[in-house]
């Protein structure tokens, strides 16, 4: 099996996660990383516990943090361990809720990936927004693999189109139509998944992004928020997902 790393912004997120493979919070082994981390290692498909090293283990779990930056960070660190170890990981999940665009992304839905775009990346001018690419500088799209997305959409009944990655969490009606209007078929908008993929590119491990919908995309209102209800979307989308993630090779 390909070893899966699972990179959440909060612990919460990888509990949703642990439970889907029968591993509730303090329940899994663990190996502390540089930079106060740890990796969950989750049990392996015969419903083992891995050692507490992690040798043996398919899928590790990751509170990376909130935001692009630290989640690549975060991520980085664990990719480069693992290489260094010599027990590298052949597929990053970027996971956890977020906020959905209405109608297509209702709350309590999921949504997977096929583009993770970096959504204020870039610059403001007198014409509008340029992003970073149009600059002359690096890149503002990663694609996680097709045939990958297509297997983990018909596993998990996700809808699938672009995720946004924004360092602001849009909380405006007029932000969600700016939105809507530069990045037209927009599903979904969360803070961490450019930062993951960013990672995982500079290590060539491909990467994928699934998002449960807490909250619609648009004013704010905490009132709103399904959170409970979203991390147990997500939990049960695992439990589909595990079999794509046991049976996929890069």
């Amino acid at each position: 099996m390909t070893r899966v790393l699972v990179a959440t912004a909060v612990p919460a997120e990888g509990d949703a996660v642990a439970r889907a493979f029968g591993a509730a919070a303090g329940e899994t082994g663990e190996t502390r990383l540089p930079g106060g981390l740890v990796l969950r290692h989750l049990p392996d498909d015969t419903g083992r516990r891995t050692r507490e090293d992690g040798a043996g283990a398919a899928l590790d779990l990751l509170a990376a943090g909130v935001g692009p930056a630290l989640a690549a960070a975060s991520t980085a660190t664990a990719l480069t361990a693992a290489a260094l170890a010599g027990t590298p990981y052949g597929l990053v999940v970027s996971a956890g809720i977020g906020g959905g665009f209405a109608p297509a992304a209702p709350v309590g839905s999921l949504v997977l990936a096929d583009s993770i775009t970096a959504a204020d990346l870039g610059a403001e001018t007198a014409d509008g927004f340029l992003p970073v690419t149009e600059l002359g500088f690096g890149v503002v799209t990663h694609r996680p693999p097709p045939a990958l997305v297509r297997a983990a959409a018909e596993a998990t009944g996700a809808a699938v189109g672009p995720v946004l990655t924004a360092s602001t969490v849009t909380g405006t009606a007029a932000r969600a139509d700016l939105l809507r209007t530069r990045h037209p078929g927009a599903l979904a908008e969360a803070m961490e998944g450019f930062g993951v993929a960013e990672a995982a590119s500079a290590h060539g491990v491909p990467v994928l992004e699934l998002r449960a919908v807490s909250n619609p995309v648009g004013p704010r209102d905490r009132a709103a928020w399904r959170i409970p209800e979203a991390l147990a979307a997500l939990t049960t989308a695992f439990e589909r997902l595990a079999p794509v993630l046991r049976s996929w090779r890069p």
